[in-house]
């Protein structure tokens, strides 16, 4: 069964999609009343789901006459995706925003199916018996590794 987040999530990505990538521009108490939900909610989902690393921007205004406008951001090639997840790692990553950047990079068809299930594998925490800070830093610098070799693949 698909959790409320799940719900609002696909509901904002397709909002998107329809208006051809055009930045969306939300009410949060709008789409609370539509969801049946807390405001809290929407600002969860959009927090967690519409990240820079899944290739969103996001802008707010709050007060009465508030909104939030969300961007989906589309690189002009492979190479300029690439260059923008390598900065968006910087000196540490933690699992969880390390997996968001390679599933957008499937996404973007910038790798393949098995590409991205290597390179999951390969930034497990599991792997790594260090301390969180140290364990952040070498995934960063692996993770970087694999994407400097995978933007010259060709």
């Amino acid at each position: 069964m698909r959790n409320i987040s799940d719900i609002i999530e696909d509901y904002l990505k397709a909002t998107i999609k329809n208006s051809g990538n055009e930045a969306l521009e939300i009410k949060r108490s709008e789409i609370a009343k539509k969801f049946q939900c807390v405001p809290s909610q929407i600002n969860y989902v959009i927090r967690t789901r519409f990240t820079v690393e899944k290739g969103y921007l996001v802008e707010s205004k709050r007060g009465g006459g508030g909104y939030i406008r969300i961007m989906k951001v589309s690189p002009h090639n492979h190479l300029d995706l690439f260059d923008q997840m390598i900065q968006i790692i910087g000196q540490h990553i933690d699992q969880h925003t390390a997996e968001n950047i390679i599933i957008r990079l499937f996404e973007e068809k910038a790798i393949t199916k098995r590409e991205a299930t290597l390179m999951i594998s390969a930034v497990d925490r599991t792997l790594y018996l260090a301390n969180v800070s140290h364990r952040d830093e070498v995934r960063a610098n692996i993770l970087k590794a694999m994407l400097k070799t995978l933007k010259y693949k060709e």
